[in-house]
């Protein structure tokens, strides 16, 4: 009785072994890249929230920026635990909450300025309808 494998048996198993060996250095590949410490991101979120605070954020948005901050510091706790995506994450939502601050802060102080060229409109009015009586 031969209990040796045949040769088209060790023919297949060499056939096998070239795609499962891309798929699984394909994987690995995925693996290191979405490992990445995302340090760009955490920079552009932090001038996000730099930038909304000089527009006025802290005055006019201060939920908003409150909810950057808080998700900005959140993110640099994930990467200090080596949860990249999740401070990757994180990291974006701060840029966008502070981008929405900052809009808010402009939108706010562009509709005070207005309310108060209105009142200094107003004023001059009564004081031209005053002097004609």
């Amino acid at each position: 009785m031969n209990t040796y494998p045949t040769p088209s048996f060790y023919c297949s198993i060499a056939r096998l072994g070239g795609p499962a060996l891309a798929v699984s250095a394909a994987i690995l590949i995925a693996a290191c890249a979405s490992t990445q410490p995302p340090t760009d991101q955490l920079a552009v979120s932090t001038a996000a929230v730099a930038s909304a605070v000089g527009a006025g954020g802290s005055q006019f948005a201060a939920a908003d920026l409150k909810m950057a901050r808080d998700k900005l510091d959140r993110a640099n706790v994930a990467m200090t635990a080596k949860d990249y995506e999740l401070a990757r994450s994180l990291a974006q939502e701060a840029q966008v909450d502070a981008r929405l601050a900052e809009a808010r802060a402009n939108s706010a102080k562009a509709q005070k300025a207005a309310d108060e060229l209105e009142e200094g409109r107003r004023v001059l009015r009564e004081e031209m309808d005053r002097k004609t009586k």
